[in-house]
């Protein structure tokens, strides 16, 4: 018994196992890590750059108008003038700037990396069973685990934050395009056979268009996911109201965290109700 229970509690070396793994992989891959990093960085400046060369008034005129032409609702264009104009007044305004350039980078990342990965999981049993457990894991592992291999990776900084913002934030738009995908109607996959469409004008023509609003779906919820990892980026060096929040739970400064953090949420609401799809995959609203 005892050499039982001697063998079921020698440790494995799990965690020395995955130790080693960062540390080869940051010893062999550092010059391609830095690049990888300097691409992103540059990516990221200029995106910051672009938005900050805005007049505020300018730039919430063009979300205002943005807004109406995507939702087609006066309500949604005038709650998006009034939370970007209580942005301004509060002070708050160059740390959005820098927050939602940091939350379109890592959702543009990860739609780029997501959405191909969804069609693949919805053709391919084999990768939809490999992936499965893996994007468990991404959902279920605490967010701050991710910023130790990030922050050996690329270092300090916005890119180590947009890493592990995609990594977390990646899963729903691979699950969502995957199930949007697989619960295409037989009816319309028939059709596009019987008028001869290849696999390619099956999928641009019929599948992604008929997923399209689970699609969405998971467009808004990798955002919503992004925006929750605002905070948690800053503590690797990530700019914006993240780094606002932290700098006031320094300082116990509660106005400065409670306006910090009512500009986040300010934030997530506008984002939520610009790109939330008319309908929902099951048909609602």
């Amino acid at each position: 018994m005892n050499g039982i229970m001697e063998v079921l509690t020698t440790k494995i070396p799990l965690g020395e196992g995955v130790a080693w793994l960062v540390d080869t992989l940051t010893t062999r891959f550092s010059a391609q890590f830095r690049f990888v990093s300097d691409m992103l960085e540059g990516g990221i400046q200029a995106l910051t750059w672009c938005l900050s060369a805005l007049h505020p008034l300018v730039f919430i005129a063009l979300c205002t108008a943005l807004a109406w032409f995507i939702r087609k609702s006066k309500g949604v264009a005038l709650a998006c003038a009034l939370g970007f104009l209580l942005l301004l007044n509060l002070g708050l305004w160059e740390s959005m700037v820098q927050t939602l350039a940091l939350i379109i980078a890592a959702t543009l990342l990860s739609l780029t990396l997501g959405i191909p990965m969804g069609i693949l999981n919805a053709h391919s049993r084999t990768a939809y069973f490999v992936t499965r457990p893996l994007l468990d894991l991404m959902q279920t592992i605490p967010a701050f685990v991710y910023l130790i291999p990030a922050l050996m990776f690329f270092g300090l900084g916005e890119v180590p934050g947009v890493f592990a913002t995609v990594v977390f934030a990646m899963p729903p738009v691979i699950r969502l395009t995957c199930l949007g995908i697989q619960q295409v109607p037989t009816e319309r996959l028939e059709a596009g056979r019987a008028f001869g469409a290849n696999w390619w004008q099956m999928l641009l023509k019929i599948e992604i268009p008929s997923a399209m609003p689970s699609i969405l779906m998971g467009v808004n919820q990798t955002i919503m996911m992004a925006l929750s990892m605002v905070v948690i980026a800053a503590l690797i060096g990530a700019e914006g109201l993240g780094a606002s929040v932290m700098r006031a739970l320094a300082v116990v400064d509660v106005g400065m965290g409670f306006e910090s953090g009512l500009g986040i949420v300010v934030l997530a609401m506008l984002l939520d109700r610009i790109v939330r799809p008319e309908k929902t995959p099951d048909g609602s609203s």
